[in-house]
């Protein structure tokens, strides 16, 4: 008998097991069950582990390529006493000094020397990049955006100082960790000593000024290349000139093809006025489907020639044929007429095409007359810039000759070996990507697995059955795929040897065990969903207590689907529906009741048919008379099985439990939810019913091995295969 029900557990709190015990229900994992895991959701994981670790791999991939090059200096430890207080030591005397210079390295200040000594040719070296991206007209990025990121880094233990920049060019990257050590240099020159020196002050001013009068020149030289829409003088006469060639070799094409098309269409229309034959003209002849049309109405005439011979011109087969011909010679005007519509379409288009090109050619041959109007302006302020820049240089040169040669001396670090022009990028790393996208891989495989599982609600374990639904596992049932679907319902009594029969054999022990009824009772076999296997169960199971000697009677009680009868081959025009609807009367002898149709099909088996099949049978299953006829019937026999519909489904099975002593309740693995038959296992205990617990059914031989600790299985089967 079941115990009261119990209160609700608390929120948030996992209910208690139905298996007799209140503690907390709690599933522990081996390293066994996570393999098993894995292998049972392989096919599901791994191209989720493949679908992701191949994106992941494609975006890393199509990262922006980045170069990396590096500069090292030194510091260097003068071995001498400075006695002058107006002289600057800057020797690195402690690691304080060390890292006031890397922070001098990070400075705004010397990030603005470094953009100020770009000259143009270095300035395109890294825009270089950015050209291939940018839309038209936009302007490339900045110098200062240019340089992007370069990291001075302090060797441990050491006084070297390691320059790296990252740029999308490799001359970029190697150009500016070389200028970044060069303008920190110029930064501890300027900053040694003599600041305040007369010609070294004159000089600064001065370039400042040749500085200022450079630029002008060059943005007034600029200011007219926009005014006058020019990239450069040469370069927008070469842009006129290869444009004037490509118009004058498209508008020769585009005559030459107008002549052809006009001298096409003269041919048409003279042949039109002569009143010849259109399909000597092979643009004609050869116009979409005419070839074929033409084909037809040569093969028609041949045979009209043939049949004039034997018929005269009345007769159906020359009329036909005079038809057909007729049929294809309007088609074959419409073809011609829509060829030369098509051909004078193509003249339009052309005369269209060329008057078009002669436009464009004027316009550029104007194009080309105004560059020459504007060459002399255009020389006269690109040599007044070129001036202007080679005087800046000249006096910049100037003045670092005498910065360098003031203060050189006293400059307590030196280049020790400049950045070289990496040979490749360091981003994309394909080698790391690949790494990343196995170890993401694998991850994702394990997740996806795992995480499965744990939303997988469906019956795979006798874990489920015993810790989560709180039943009794009667045992388990191997697949039985290699059985016939005729011997499966009969491998008991068949006395067949194989895995299947021992199975059956053993849940029968587990039933014998469970049970705290003497005989004769009465047990019903129900499950959750059709296609669990429940029928053969019932079959097997009354078998085996037949075959050991008991009285059993099998009653197929799923009169919606009634199956029982097929499996042994009988008809089933007799049984509990015939025995109802004549009267329902508990016969002294049922056996002899010829309504009742039961019938003996094996040593000690019996079987009450449905009698056939009902759409509403609980006006049969309600009614009192069947609960007093099942009594009944264990006065004849010593075990009655009955063989239910699904749980699931219909709520027949419920009402017999009413009527039955002891409940087997079978599943099938990876079938039904574990949540759906803990209610309906709660539902038969609260009938009153005595539940001997569940079967397990449908699982391979590796699954038994691995989800239960039925491991005896593959040995069974290898020993009784060896013997027969």
């Amino acid at each position: 008998m079941s115990s009261p029900l119990a209160a609700p557990p608390p929120p948030g709190k996992q209910p208690p097991s139905l298996h007799g015990n209140d503690e907390q229900v709690v599933e522990r994992r081996t390293l066994r069950d996570y393999y098993v895991i894995l292998r049972e959701r392989l096919w599901i994981a791994l191209p989720a582990a493949l679908v992701v670790a191949l994106v992941v791999g494609y975006l890393q991939a199509k990262e922006t390529p980045m170069y990396r090059a590096a500069a090292t200096m030194q510091f260097e430890r003068p071995e001498r006493v400075v006695l002058n207080e107006q002289v600057v030591d800057s020797s690195v005397r402690s690691e304080v000094d060390l890292n006031t210079y890397i922070q001098i390295l990070h400075s705004g200040r010397l990030r603005s020397m470094v953009v100020q000594s770009l000259t143009p040719e270095e300035v395109k070296i890294l825009q270089r990049p950015y050209l291939q991206d940018l839309a038209p007209g936009a302007v490339p990025p900045p110098p200062a955006q240019l340089i992007g990121s370069y990291t001075p880094l302090s060797l441990r233990n050491s006084f070297l100082i390691s320059i790296t920049a990252e740029n999308r060019d490799p001359d970029g990257a190697a150009l500016i960790a070389n200028r970044v050590v060069q303008q920190f240099m110029r930064y501890l020159i300027e900053n040694v000593g003599g600041k305040n020196e007369f010609a070294v002050d004159y000089l600064r001013t001065r370039a400042e000024e040749l500085r200022q009068e450079s630029e002008a020149a060059e943005a007034r030289l600029q200011d007219y290349k926009r005014r006058n829409n020019l990239v450069s003088l040469s370069a927008s006469v070469d842009i006129v000139a290869d444009r004037l060639r490509s118009i004058n070799s498209a508008l020769t094409s585009v005559r030459l093809e107008r002549l052809n098309l006009d001298v096409l269409l003269k041919q048409i229309e003279r042949i039109q006025a002569e009143g010849g034959n259109l399909l000597e003209v092979s643009y004609i002849a050869t116009y979409g489907n005419i070839p074929s049309l033409k084909g037809q109405i040569a093969e028609l005439s041949k045979q009209q020639s043939i049949l004039t011979e034997r018929y005269l011109e009345r007769h159906p087969k020359m009329i036909d044929l005079a038809n057909a011909l007729d049929v294809l010679n309007q088609q074959m005007q419409r073809s011609i007429g829509q060829s030369i519509a098509d051909l004078r379409t193509q003249f339009s288009k052309v005369t269209d095409s060329e008057v078009s090109y002669e436009r464009e050619y004027k316009a550029a041959e104007n194009d080309q007359l105004r560059l020459g109007e504007l060459s002399v302006e255009f020389k006269s302020l690109e040599n007044q810039a070129a001036v202007a820049k080679n005087n800046y240089i000249q006096i910049l040169d100037r003045l670092n000759q005498t910065t360098t040669s003031k203060n050189l001396e006293n400059i307590p670090v030196k280049p020790l070996d400049a950045a070289n022009v990496p040979g490749k990028p360091y981003t994309p790393n394909f080698g790391r990507i690949i790494r990343y996208c196995v170890s993401l891989g694998l991850v994702v495989f394990a997740a996806v697995a795992v995480g499965l599982s744990f939303l997988d609600d469906r019956v795979k374990s006798a874990w489920d059955i015993e810790g989560f639904i709180g039943a009794n596992l009667l045992g388990i049932i191997p697949e039985l795929a290699d059985v016939p679907d005729s011997e499966k319902h009969a491998l008991v009594t068949g006395n067949k040897a194989s895995p299947g029969s021992e199975a059956f054999l053993s849940v029968y022990s587990a039933v014998k065990i469970q049970s705290k009824l003497d005989f004769p009772k009465s047990v019903l076999v129900t499950s959750t969903i059709p296609g669990e296997g429940k029928t053969m169960i019932s079959c097997n199971l009354a078998g085996s207590f037949a075959r050991h000697g008991k009285r059993v009677l099998l009653i197929d009680c799923d009169m919606r689907r009634p199956m029982l009868h097929r499996h042994f081959k009988l008809t089933n025009e007799v049984g509990l529906i015939a025995w109802f609807e004549a009267g329902g009367r508990i016969p002294d002898d049922p056996i002899a009741d010829p309504t009742l149709g039961i019938t003996k099909v094996d040593e000690n088996l019996y079987l009450l048919r449905s009698g056939g099949r009902s759409k509403s049978p609980t006006e049969l299953l309600e009614n009192p008379l069947f609960g007093q006829f099942l009594n009944s019937l264990k006065h004849h026999f010593d075990l009655v099985v009955v063989d239910s519909p699904p749980m699931g489904a219909v709520t027949d099975a419920l009402l017999i439990s009413g009527n039955t002593d002891e409940v087997i309740y079978v599943c099938r693995f990876n079938r039904a939810y574990r949540k759906h038959i803990r209610l309906y296992v709660k539902n038969l205990r609260d009938s009153k019913n005595e539940l001997l617990g569940i079967v397990l059914n449908g699982l391979s031989p590796r699954r038994i091995e691995y989800y239960s600790n039925y491991r005896y299985y593959r040995s069974y089967k290898k020993y009784y295969g060896s013997q027969s």
